[in-house]
């Protein structure tokens, strides 16, 4: 005899079966619909940061290269390296763009301000969407004639410039090699000039607060760097090569003296907080969940304390104390099935909804990127989910069972 199924089938029809008080179908109703509502949040919540996750990663992707390649000591490579030079060889690699990155003084007029000055060269473009992010002007670092400047949006505000001005954009950046004179610390510095060509919007503060590209020869004139000197190697692979094996392949071939990095690795700073934040709700609502379970432990007190009799009849005809237990563990794991599954349901049904209708708002004006809370639905968050609320679940209808007295 299949005593498992039997005892499925006992806990199943207790489960919807009618209770010798009504209380205890309405404390089980509002137990499994605690559990329902609270695994619609998480999956609500969780869908959402997966959201605004995925739109910063689009951001940061139209401006951050596939893999960037970067000195483990020190802020500068070489790119007549032995074996920097033999990347260019590789099939896989359909562009190599050099960038040289330094904090420099900017001045326009009377307005001048600390910048992190960008020198990029004529392969940028192939390893950066930069036009889909410019927001006044157009991208252009030389013109054939001049050398041109395109700022982040925050910083252009902030000195006080934008795409149609004409006048000069001073940098100033301390000699290399050079010793300062203090009668006269203006002469300690190299300067250079570029004209605006436009601005650019990455709708992150760290680039369009601070960040302004020039052409890679101003840089290396600036600061004192010759024309194999880069801070990092932008890497755009060719369509269809799979970036982790690439990666790989890089770094083993660059040995210990280079970083090699993906997007992630570029701005992990910004995914680990998020990744922070999303542990840290999940944490939040998981207590509330445990606050949520008590009623499961309610309502199956009430309903052993109701099925006494069914107790009784259940050990006169042979059924011993585990089988008893185990009818009463099912029937509040049932109950929080029940929850879990509606709950489920709920959730993912909400964040289609927010996906295609946009129901919430952030917002209209400009200062909104997007209108809406964006909404990204992931399977391992519904199996994450769906393993912590059945589990506490279970844990929830252990403790009365285990509490049982049976004769």
């Amino acid at each position: 005899m299949n005593y498992s199924r039997i005892e499925s089938h006992i806990a199943w029809r207790y489960l919807f079966s009618k209770k010798g008080h009504n209380a205890i179908n309405i404390v089980s109703g509002i137990s499994a619909a605690a559990v329902a509502v609270v695994t619609a949040a998480m999956i609500c919540v969780l869908s959402v940061m997966n959201g605004f996750g995925a739109l910063v990663e689009q951001m940061f992707s139209e401006f951050d290269p596939v893999l960037m390649v970067v000195p483990t000591q020190g802020q500068t490579l070489r790119t007549d390296a032995e074996p920097v030079v033999s990347l260019y060889a590789r099939e896989d690699i359909e562009a190599i763009s050099m960038q040289l990155e330094q904090t420099a003084l900017i001045r326009y007029k009377d307005h001048q301000l600390p910048a992190r000055v960008m020198g990029v060269d004529s392969l940028f473009t192939r390893t950066a969407h930069i036009d889909s992010i410019i927001t006044d002007g157009f991208y252009s670092v030389w013109d054939g004639a001049f050398d041109r400047a395109v700022l982040g949006r925050g910083l252009a505000a902030q000195i006080g410039i934008n795409a149609h001005f004409t006048g000069a954009l001073h940098l100033y950046a301390p000699e290399r090699n050079g010793r300062i004179n203090m009668m006269r610390p203006d002469k300690s510095l190299r300067h250079e000039h570029a004209f605006i060509a436009g601005t650019f919007a990455v709708n992150q503060l760290e680039y369009d607060d601070q960040l302004m590209l020039v052409s890679l020869d101003l840089a290396q004139r600036l600061f004192d760097q010759d024309e194999h000197t880069a801070s990092a190697l932008r890497i755009q692979p060719k369509e269809g090569v799979k970036v982790a094996s690439l990666k790989s392949q890089i770094a083993h071939l660059l040995g210990d003296e280079y970083r090699v990095l993906d997007r992630y690795e570029q701005q992990r700073d910004f995914f680990r907080i998020l990744g922070i934040e999303k542990l840290l709700t999940v944490l939040l609502l998981v207590f509330i969940l445990i606050i949520a379970s008590f009623n499961i432990i309610g309502s199956l007190s009430m309903l052993i304390i109701d099925k006494s009799d069914d107790i009784r009849i259940l050990s006169d005809l042979g059924a011993d104390a585990g089988t008893i237990r185990r009818i009463f563990l099912l029937e509040g794991w049932f109950i929080s099935s029940l929850g879990t599954l509606s709950g489920l349901i709920i959730g993912v049904l909400l964040c289609l909804g927010q996906q295609h209708f946009g129901w919430l708002k952030l917002g209209d004006g400009a200062d909104y990127v997007i209108s809406a809370y964006p909404v990204q639905v992931q399977a391992p968050d519904i199996l994450l989910v769906a393993l912590i609320v059945l589990t506490l679940g279970f844990l929830a209808a252990y403790y009365p069972t285990r509490k049982m007295k049976i004769k």
